[in-house]
């Protein structure tokens, strides 16, 4: 059995964590697993957005494999760190919408792998933490950098600090979570949102994660000339001219990722 499977569907790919005897924790098999299918899902044009979730109710992904972070030394794990934080960030690179659908624990590493994608969706029975500090350690797979840009730096440093879990409606509080829903709907309304995403136009949601992305990066001005960049570039796409052509003749566009 495959530690992270990946379906594809109606143009919707679900990524899931598959080691739910272990809450689903990351080791060097998840982490291959994921960089993987993150290779299959850049290759296949017809997927317009995608879900991440870990098996079972217990956990979405419960942080790092402990056994064997526990043989690392200093070089081993600046090695490790790289690699998941390299992983990660293909992820958050992806140009389709990605949805993490956080089912019971998301800890360390699992929090880390939910940050990386575009937003967060959890069920009531959800619960977020990094908690590396009460093994001496921090979060080495870009947890400090991503929470602290999502929720700013006073409650990241509050969370990393304390190690505490904190239950969905804390997380929705903070602004970690965009939405919390019933444990037996979150895949369904997943799936909803995903459906959703993957009607519009594919260039022009990958222009709009673009223009946030590298906008949260700088200064006003410069963020508004990329925006006034990836705006002007989209009219040399046919779905910019399929999208204006349906609004006039009132119906449905169809897209093509052109």
């Amino acid at each position: 059995m495959s530690a992270v499977d990946l379906s594809i569907e109606n143009g919707i790919a679900l990524l899931k964590v598959n080691r739910p005897k272990a809450l689903n924790a990351l080791n060097i098999e998840v982490l291959d697993g994921i960089d993987e299918a993150i290779t299959k899902v850049q290759g296949d044009k017809s997927i317009r957005s995608m879900i991440v979730t870990g098996e079972g109710d217990k956990a979405f992904v419960a942080g790092a494999d402990i056994k064997e972070i526990d043989q690392l030394d200093e070089k081993t794990a600046f090695e490790f760190a790289q690699k998941g934080q390299s992983i990660f960030r293909r992820f958050e690179k992806l140009k389709i919408p990605v949805i993490a659908a956080v089912n019971g624990f998301a800890l360390g590493g699992g929090l880390e792998l939910a940050l990386s994608c575009d937003f967060i969706i959890a069920s009531g029975n959800a619960q977020f933490g990094l908690p590396e500090c009460t093994l001496g350690l921090i979060p080495g797979f870009g947890g400090t950098v991503r929470l602290a840009r999502r929720i700013g730096p006073h409650l990241a440093k509050e969370l990393t600090f304390s190690g505490n879990f904190y239950s969905a409606e804390d997380a929705y509080r903070m602004g970690l979570v965009s939405r919390v829903v019933e444990r037996e709907q979150l895949l369904s309304e997943a799936q909803k949102m995903a459906q959703t995403f993957a009607k519009r136009a594919p260039l022009a949601l990958a222009g709009i994660k673009a223009s946030i992305d590298k906008g949260m990066d700088c200064g006003v001005d410069q963020a508004l000339e990329i925006e006034a960049q990836v705006f002007s570039r989209l009219f040399n796409s046919k779905d910019r001219e399929e999208g204006t052509k349906a609004f006039i003749e009132k119906r449905t566009p169809n897209f093509t990722g052109e």
